[in-house]
């Protein structure tokens, strides 16, 4: 691996608090565009993430655009309801960048366009469902990624 994890101004404590045990536990590394919706050092962050925070490479970023400039401008991926193809589609390479937005709104529709369309992914989900829960979501796309690489070696297997 290692995968990017970006989370476009997420506004839940425990969702990120998942999102950094699910890194710690995969190698992913997490990027956090501000503004935030919480202080990450919030008791609920640190109750879900238990003891992981120290396990994950976790960074804050001012805006996506630096994120991606720390990156070197990485082959990045769009997570949205509105994406034009399937996660399970695509053919992951090490250092890809999965980006998610925030739990009420998803990405703004400038991030998006920011992506090229056979960049723009969704999770299937039953017709008139409306979204997964954000840590549900990045779990499904980082394992997606993950196992399209070979899994690496602590697949327990």
């Amino acid at each position: 691996m290692p995968f990017n994890v970006v989370l476009f101004q997420p506004e839940i404590p425990p969702n990120t608090g998942n999102i950094i045990r699910l890194c710690a536990n995969t190698g992913a590394r997490l990027h956090l565009i501000r503004p935030l919706g919480f202080w990450l050092d919030a008791k609920a962050v640190r109750r879900a993430g238990l003891d992981y925070r120290e396990l994950a490479e976790v960074r804050e970023h001012a805006s996506l655009e630096a994120c991606f400039e720390s990156l070197g401008q990485p082959r990045w991926f769009a997570f949205s309801t509105r994406g034009t193809r399937r996660h399970d589609e695509v053919e992951y390479a090490d250092g890809d960048t999965l980006v998610f937005g925030p739990e009420t709104r998803g990405l703004p529709e400038d991030v998006l366009e920011l992506c090229p369309p056979e960049r723009r992914l969704r999770i299937p989900m039953l017709e008139g469902a409306r979204s997964l829960n954000l840590s549900n979501a990045v779990a499904v796309a980082v394992y997606e990624a993950w196992r399209k690489r070979g899994w690496g070696t602590g697949d327990g297997g």
